[in-house]
Formats: structure tokens, C-alpha cells, sequence
């Protein structure tokens, strides 16, 4: 995988945009890509009371609204992203659509937002606008419910866990993951959950066929790669509910990102297309949806 040239960071001005802003920073350093700073702005009227309406003219309101956002975008960059080559856009519309196209239209490399969640049911909710972006975007989008904890400064990207499924989106996000083990010189792991298999007498043999049979194709789709990474710490397979399995693992890895092919639904393996926003929302690490 070739490096990317451009990060784009939407920002909402809410505790989570600082801690996006802190793994967009930690990219950019180490990648030297651009970081592009985005609020997109809802349109006015429809977000003003009776009240400022009437005390102030549309278009002298809008400006006034505009130039703020600018300026607040301004202060994010001062704050979290001084020294790294960094622009900010400020535009209007519906959030999620106008973040797939700016993404688009400027060629970048990787979205970075979180996802939108708050107290005990933080883990089980993703935001309307990250989830249209997960669906639409043609880039790797970046994610994590815990961002909003806005995590240090000094963030290290030690070990990386890649979930495949065995579909065609699995040579990408094998590739994405090896990419980013390179940049940081860090450990690679790659993991391949099977379907459970239910209690028989002969549930054994059953499981041991399926794994057999994705090792052998886990193995194939490395090879389609450019061979297993030198940087692959270990190969499993395991069985149960993806989702669950997925980020048990990411657990047990002590994984600081987790690597997955959000495309693929086709074939006998594939199955983390129906279970990408699952692993998301309960990743104990941020999501890399390639």
C-alpha cells in the first residue's frame, strides 16, 4: 500500500473532535500527509430561534455564523495540530453527504472521526452521520467510540489487529494493516473468525474442517498479498460471533487498532460487512474500516 497524502478530520467542536484530532496528528507526523480540517455547517435558518431571526438579516447572520466556525476551527488546529501541514474548510448542507464528497473530490487517504455515543449505552450507539460515512465513503474511515475520551498526547501504536473474512476486501485491509505496521514498527496480528458450531456428536471433526478450511484460505489471501507479512506476530482462527470474537481478541492483543474490511459480503467466508458497526461500537480500540 502506497502512503496517503491527505487526512480529512471532521470536526463538531464536542470533546471528540479533540481526541480525533490527537490520532490525526499522530498520522500525519509519522505519514507527513496533510490534515484537513472540515465543519460542515447545517444551514443556518434552521438552526436559529424566532428570536435571532428577527434581530439580525439572514445573510448578515450566516456570515457572522460562518466566520465563528472558522475561527473555532482555527483555534483546533493551534491547539492539537501546530508544526503539521494542516488546512481548514468550513461548508454547509447535510454533514455526512458533504463529508463523503469533500473526501472524494480531494483524493484523501483515510477519514478520521468518532463515533457518537454517551454514558451507559455509549457502546451500543453509532451516530448517524459516522455510520452514513462508514457506508458511503471510498476511503479508510478511522474510528472509535473511546476517541471522546480525548486520549494523550503522547499516543503509541504498539500492536495491530487485522480481522479478516476472507472476502475481497480482505487483500486491502491486510495491505492497510501492514502499512501501518511499517510506519510505526509495531506488531501485527491477523485473526479469522469462523461460524459456531452447534453441540453433535461429531462437533470435533466439524470444527476442525472449518478451521482447516479457512487456514487454507486465510493463507491464500495472504499469498494474493504479497505473502504473509514479516511483521505478522500470529495467524488464528477462531469460532463464535464475529463481533464478539473480533474484539475479545483486539482485548487479549492489547490490540491499539483494529484493522477491517468493511466491503465484503460475498462468498462462504465473508461475513464482517454485517458485522462492521458491532466491532465498532464495542472495539475497545479505534476501527480502521478499510
Amino acid at each position: 500500500m502506497r502512503s496517503f497524502s491527505k487526512i480529512l478530520l471532521p470536526v463538531d467542536f464536542s470533546e471528540r473532535s479533540v481526541g480525533a484530532a490527537r490520532y490525526v496528528r499522530l498520522l500525519a507526523e509519522r505519514s507527513q500527509a496533510e490534515a484537513i480540517l472540515l465543519h460542515v455547517a447545517v444551514p443556518a435558518p434552521f438552526q436559529l430561534g424566532p428570536m435571532e431571526m428577527a434581530s439580525m438579516p439572514i445573510p448578515d447572520l450566516y456570515r457572522s455564523q460562518m466566520e465563528l466556525f472558522q475561527k473555532d476551527l482555527d483555534g483546533l488546529r493551534e491547539s492539537e495540530l501546530g508544526g503539521i501541514r494542516t488546512r481548514t474548510v468550513v461548508l454547509e448542507g447535510d454533514p455526512a453527504a458533504r463529508i463523503v464528497e469533500f473526501a472524494h473530490r480531494e483524493e484523501a487517504g483515510l477519514i478520521v472521526m468518532p463515533t457518537h455515543g454517551y454514558g451507559p449505552f455509549r457502546r451500543f450507539i453509532l451516530g448517524s452521520n459516522t455510520a452514513k460515512v462508514l457506508h458511503d465513503a471510498d476511503c479508510p474511515v478511522w474510528t472509535g467510540i473511546h476517541i471522546a475520551d480525548a486520549p494523550p498526547k503522547a499516543i503509541e501504536l504498539r500492536n495491530i489487529l487485522c480481522a479478516v473474512d476472507l472476502g475481497p476486501q480482505s487483500l486491502p485491509a491486510l495491505a492497510w494493516a501492514d502499512w501501518l505496521r511499517q510506519l510505526f514498527s509495531a506488531r501485527l496480528s491477523v485473526l479469522h473468525v469462523t461460524a459456531a458450531v452447534p453441540p453433535s456428536e461429531n462437533e470435533e471433526a466439524q470444527r476442525a474442517s472449518l478451521r482447516w478450511a479457512a487456514e487454507k484460505e486465510l493463507r491464500r489471501v495472504a499469498e494474493a498479498a504479497g505473502g504473509l507479512p514479516a511483521g505478522v506476530g500470529d495467524f488464528s482462527v477462531e469460532a463464535g460471533e464475529p463481533a464478539q470474537a473480533i474484539c475479545s481478541a483486539a482485548a487479549r492483543h492489547k490490540a491499539d487498532v483494529l484493522v477491517i474490511g468493511r466491503g465484503s459480503a460475498a462468498g462462504v467466508f465473508g461475513r464482517l460487512r454485517t458485522n462492521a458497526y458491532a466491532i465498532i461500537r464495542q472495539s475497545p480500540c479505534p476501527v480502521v474500516s478499510v
